[in-house]
């Protein structure tokens, strides 16, 4: 029951992670259709988004006599005109074997659908993304679920609020391409041969529900997707199907799986931003900088508050209306997550408003 498209960015204050320098290798990104081999048989590609995030990365990963592509761009005119380059000239006119997406949001999936029929060859994907692409893509041109109402209801938004979730629920669809009907399940722990190399399966949660990450140890290289990125924070949010989720908690535990399983001087491909070393500080800049924000909202209830009125303690910017949809889903995941460590509580008013409190 998303209330649009899902952006990869943030809307937390952010400004604690970005302290640590990390070591950019490219001086140059790859203009729309044009590639940079970022290490052997890997080809770093970059799609428009008409999003305030305005690019998403994929990867072309040399399969043989084809390539195995990592992620597709969302379903817009703007990114098919640069796979149509991207195919044509970078990558030498030579066949996709497969599809790989990291996870089920429009910027990496939107395309997968377009592809792998273009090249008659498989979606690879988590059960779990593609299943929920799949609910979310089967809600476009549905009325907004009451559920939903009642949920943004209780976080304090207002009629004129909800009028607006109302007006533009059932989006995600919009920007996905028909998916195939079938996909190849990929789990945690599986290694993948494509080309000469080995690329092992790692999961991480809190952003979306099952995202993939690629490791491959002999190249020293990690496609982190939405997982890891170098300047935002991905986004982390409580959505109105499954309201008392602490998908931070995932998060947070999966920056900690990711510090253990990869060595610190990895390659690291983001989707956003660009590649680069220094993992483990980021890693612990991702983590310092959430728990500084549980911290301040943990003292700003001292005095009950609405999902709502807790912005401040976590967003930098003004929240517009604009914003109100993943400012809200962030915010819900603080308050989960306070309440999952005892940290707060929670009751509803006689209007169904919920009112957090510290512990």
């Amino acid at each position: 029951m998303r209330d649009g498209l899902p952006d990869s960015e943030t809307v937390a204050d952010a400004s604690e992670s970005r302290r640590v320098p990390l070591v950019y290798p490219f001086a140059d990104k790859p203009e729309p259709g044009a590639a940079i081999e970022v290490a052997p048989g890997v080809q770093w590609l970059r799609l428009p988004l008409p999003f305030v995030l305005n690019h998403i990365n994929v990867w072309a990963l040399e399969d043989g006599d084809g390539w195995t592509l990592v992620d597709t761009g969302v379903r817009s005119k703007d990114c098919m005109a640069a796979w149509d380059m991207a195919l044509g000239d970078p990558l030498g006119g030579r066949p996709v074997k497969r599809v790989i997406c990291t996870h089920m949001h429009p910027d990496h999936v939107g395309l997968a659908g377009w592809l792998t029929r273009r090249f008659d060859c498989r979606l690879w994907m988590t059960r779990l993304e593609y299943m929920t692409c799949r609910v979310l893509v089967a809600d476009t041109g549905r009325e907004a679920p009451e559920d939903g109402v009642r949920f943004y209801r209780a976080a304090g938004w207002s009629e004129e609020q909800i009028e607006a979730y109302q007006a533009r629920f059932g989006g995600f669809g919009k920007a996905v391409h028909h998916l195939p009907d079938s996909y190849r399940r990929l789990s945690e722990g599986e290694v993948v041969r494509i080309g000469d190399n080995d690329w092992r399966v790692v999961i991480g949660n809190g952003h979306s529900p099952e995202h993939a990450c690629l490791w491959s140890e002999a190249l020293g290289v990690l496609i982190s997707g939405d997982q890891v990125l170098p300047r935002i924070s991905s986004n982390v949010s409580v959505w109105p199907t499954e309201p008392d989720a602490d998908p931070l908690s995932d998060w947070l535990a999966s920056l900690a799986k990711l510090k253990r399983e990869i060595p610190a001087d990895a390659l690291v491909l983001p989707s956003h931003g660009e590649p680069f070393r220094g993992l483990h500080d980021r890693l612990d800049a991702l983590t310092r900088g959430h728990e500084k924000s549980l911290a301040r909202l943990h003292r700003m209830l001292a005095t009950p508050r609405r999902v709502v009125d807790t912005f401040g303690a976590l967003f930098a910017r003004p929240i517009g209306d604009d914003l109100i949809g993943m400012a809200t889903g962030e915010a819900g995941a603080h308050l989960n997550c306070l309440l999952g460590r005892g940290q707060a509580v929670v009751e509803p008013d006689e209007t169904g408003v919920l009112w957090w409190r510290a512990a």
